[in-house]
Formats: structure tokens, C-alpha cells, sequence
């Protein structure tokens, strides 16, 4: 989206298991730091074998038990089944914002392929490649943040 500028803002990221929560508070500080539209975006992963965890929390659950902990845990728990997700927000003022949301179901393996975060134990469903084992091309054309991309330009070309 090359009609987007990217600013390079610290904004504080509160802990909270709801997304949109979470984006939502990121916004709100964004408006109160200057003038303008803004968008943040949250990208989580959510086991089926922890309900849900740890959803927005990966980021921590990584830091702890690295890709290989988290590969143990579903084994150790009997199901590897998962989901990505990422969750765009777009604010145009306090009062008016907008989320748009993305996700892939897939399962956790073992570590393939070198990328960061988790993509080395994600597999999309249908695929044969982790996301770290694909090229940048391959990911970008069915990545859960794709998808949610997606949503909001179909939404900011509309309005």
C-alpha cells in the first residue's frame, strides 16, 4: 500500500488476551500523539490445545519456550492444530474505527525452514512448507496479515 506512510512510533502494547482490545488501545494512543489516521495491527497464534492461548500472548510464550517448546507442548498435549491471525485497525478519530481481520488454520511441526518468530512451525493447511520455508512471495500471496491487507484497502477503496 504505497499511498500509506510508515511511522516509526513506540507505542506501549498493553497485555490482554482480546485482540482488538489491544489494537484498540494502540489507536487510541496514536490519536493522542498527533493528527491523522492511523493503522496498527496485532498478529497472533492460537493453539487448540491450550483453548486459545496464546493468542495475542505468542510473543511471550515464545520468549519462554521457543518454537521447540511450543512444538512439545501440542505433542504433549495431542493436538497440533492451530491458528494465525492478524487483526488490522484503522482509525480515522477516536469515534470511528475500523478492524479487519485475517487468519490461516494450519498445525504446528517440527522447525523447518530459517524465518523468525514461529513461522518455522507453522504449516497452513494444505500446505507442505512451513511459512518459514517459503519464500517471501509464496507466504505473502495466502498469509493471515494478507488476508486482513486485503479487507481493509477493498475497504478504503470503497470509502
Amino acid at each position: 500500500m504505497p499511498e500509506i506512510e510508515h511511522l516509526d512510533v513506540d507505542l506501549p502494547e498493553i497485555q490482554a488476551l482480546d485482540a482488538k482490545h489491544i489494537i484498540t488501545t494502540k489507536l487510541l494512543e496514536a490519536l493522542t500523539r498527533t493528527k491523522g489516521e492511523f493503522i496498527v495491527e496485532d498478529t497472533s497464534l492460537y493453539l487448540e490445545c491450550l483453548q486459545g492461548l496464546p493468542g495475542p500472548l505468542i510473543k511471550w510464550f515464545l520468549e519462554t519456550l521457543g518454537p521447540q517448546g511450543l512444538v512439545q507442548l501440542t505433542e504433549k498435549l495431542g493436538t497440533d492444530k492451530a491458528e494465525a491471525k492478524t487483526l488490522i485497525g484503522y482509525a480515522r478519530s477516536a469515534k470511528e474505527m475500523y478492524y479487519f481481520e485475517g487468519s490461516i488454520k494450519g498445525r504446528i511441526v517440527q522447525p523447518r525452514g530459517t524465518r523468525f518468530g514461529w513461522d518455522p512451525i507453522f504449516q497452513p493447511e494444505g500446505q507442505h512448507k512451513t511459512f518459514a520455508e517459503m519464500s517471501k512471495e509464496e507466504k505473502n500471496t495466502m498469509s493471515h496479515r494478507r488476508r486482513a491487507l486485503d479487507k481493509l484497502k477493498e475497504f478504503l477503496h470503497k470509502s
